[in-house]
């Protein structure tokens, strides 16, 4: 009895019992705030960044609680901490190495939520950045164009400083994007050039201005020169047929919508030309054969 008594009025642990009551009303508040508060912002960009506003404060919270009611134990713990120290860093590198790339997106901003990335070669949508991980909502793979393959993906923050971080929607959130169209020779080639043009001013016009604005902010901030953003019809001459490209500057989540409004329109203007312009296509043309007469001759071995 004595010795349960004893181990009741110890200090040690009346200081853990106060922890986990410190702990248990951080957690409840935590989750009181999630209902009342973080479930009722409607934009999901602010939702997302309260939450984790919310989780941060917690975990801050938990730690000063700790540090403070064990504050006159942790003196001892240096010497201890400071030699166990190197083997916890070569046992947990790629761990710390996480945590400081997870420093780096965040303060550095290689990247935000929603952005579209490419990270150790993989290609998405970015759904979360934590601690040691970034989610990733997969694009492409055996998807065609820019379209979900439905897979999330974990990658350690640690790839930031070992392979290129790819952002397709960073400062500039539009890419240049192009389209060939082949049209047969004999065809009215500057009608085809003027059709184009038309065709490429009314389905992208929308973006040229506002590629042109974010453009210029790009010029001030960075060393780069004014590019055009401007749609922009080429022509080259093959073998085969006259070969028409057309670049332009679209918004990185629609490449594969403009690329069907630009060619559903192509092919509407062209038909209305009757035949001055239209697309060209490889035709092979098989030749018959000509005919072999083969006249079998049964020859008989000689007798012995």
């Amino acid at each position: 009895m004595a010795a349960f008594e004893d181990w009741l009025f110890d200090p040690t642990v009346g200081k853990i019992v106060a922890v986990l009551i410190g702990i248990l009303v951080v957690q409840l508040l935590t989750r009181w705030l999630f209902q009342r508060i973080v479930g009722r912002v409607k934009d999901t960009h602010a939702r997302y960044r309260t939450r984790k506003f919310v989780n941060f404060i917690s975990f801050f919270l938990m730690t000063v609680i700790i540090t403070v009611i064990f504050s006159d134990q942790l003196g001892g713990l240096t010497v201890a901490l400071g030699v166990a120290g190197a083997g916890i860093a070569f046992a947990l590198q790629e761990v710390i190495v996480s945590v400081a790339g997870w420093f780096a997106i965040i303060f550095a901003t290689f990247y935000k939520v929603g952005d579209r990335v490419q990270l150790g070669g993989i290609k998405g949508d970015v759904m979360d950045i934590g601690v040691l991980r970034t989610t990733l909502m997969e694009t492409g793979e055996w998807i065609k164009g820019d379209q979900y393959s439905g897979r999330i993906v974990l990658i350690a923050n640690s790839f930031v400083f070992k392979e290129p971080v790819f952002n397709y929607s960073g400062d500039f959130p539009f890419l240049w994007d192009e389209i060939t169209i082949p049209v047969k020779y004999g065809c009215d080639r500057k009608l085809a050039r003027i059709i184009l043009n038309k065709v490429a001013a009314e389905v992208l016009g929308g973006y040229t201005e506002q590629a042109a604005k974010q453009w210029k902010k790009m010029v001030k901030k960075y060393l780069i020169e004014d590019a055009a953003v401007n749609p922009m019809v080429t022509l080259i001459a093959n073998d085969n047929w006259m070969e028409y490209t057309i670049r332009y500057v679209v918004e990185y989540k629609k490449r594969r919508s403009t690329k069907d409004m630009l060619f559903s329109r192509i092919l509407d203007e062209f038909d209305k030309t009757n035949g001055q312009v239209s697309i060209a296509s490889m035709t092979v043309h098989l030749v018959e054969t000509p005919e072999f007469k083969v006249r079998m001759v049964n020859a008989e071995k000689p007798q012995a």
